[in-house]
């Protein structure tokens, strides 16, 4: 029996990435991601020159951004300190500790809410907008993508372990003029005050319909966790410069 220091997540769990529709209640994942891959890119288009010893580049359009990570999933050995709610975490240290023919947890209980993200909203008529936050990571977007790679497995032919390469595709609004009051136009810098349950991203949603801008605002306030807001602070919203 191992007697000596706890494992310090366990004690202060590990912020986890949390990932959500909207208007449903999130989830976090059982184990942050070792890295993420951000890319955008945009379009350009050659076209001749008279006189010219090569095409001149034409901008078409800009492009979206591309986020990309792998998340890994265990249920066999996983402890309290992985992510979920308190049901979870107790689901899991009572399975760590059963021999592995008597394993109860299915790793596709946790793999499902991730993959079902690109099932087809009914009412939508495409898949939902889901939202990634990891301290100062926060994404709107489609979850374009995904690979489950089922690696473990028990006696009984159950997955136990398995990882998940995902692509997720930024989504964004177009941005909607307000001939009626010009005050509301993303080109003129205005105050909000935080009230509790706010996000930035949230936030640049709604005023500048574009939830990436939500860097524009925690650059503007000096904010370096982009998570930490507080009920009652006052936030500059900066117009967007074109």
């Amino acid at each position: 029996m191992y007697v000596g220091i706890p494992n310090p997540n366990i004690i202060v769990p590990l912020e986890k990435m949390t990932i959500g529709i909207k208007g449903k209640k999130p989830f976090q994942v059982l184990y942050n991601p070792a890295s993420y891959v951000q890319q955008r890119t945009v379009d350009y288009r050659e076209t001749d020159g008279l006189a010219y010893n090569s095409p001149m580049a034409q901008f078409v359009h800009g492009g979206l951004e591309v986020l990309q990570f792998q998340l890994f999933f265990d249920s066999m050995t996983a402890g309290a300190e992985v992510g979920g709610d308190v049901a979870d975490r107790a689901k899991f240290t009572a399975n760590s500790v059963v021999p592995s023919r008597a394993k109860f947890v299915d790793v596709r209980q946790f793999t499902s809410k991730i993959y079902n993200l690109m099932i087809i909203d009914d009412d939508l008529h495409h898949p939902p907008v889901v939202y990634l936050e990891w301290s100062s990571l926060q994404f709107e977007g489609y979850l374009v993508s995904c690979t489950q790679n089922f690696v473990k497995f028990s006696e009984t032919g159950m997955p136990v372990r398995a990882w998940l390469q995902c692509t997720f595709l930024e989504s964004v609004t177009p941005l909607k003029s307000n001939l009626k009051n010009p005050l509301n136009s993303p080109d003129t810098t205005r105050f909000r005050t935080v009230c509790q349950g706010d996000s930035l991203w949230a936030m640049a949603a709604k005023e500048y319909g574009q939830p990436e801008q939500w860097r524009a605002i925690a650059s503007a306030n000096g904010l370096v966790n982009p998570r930490v807001l507080r009920s009652g602070q006052r936030l500059s919203l900066p117009a967007l410069i074109k």
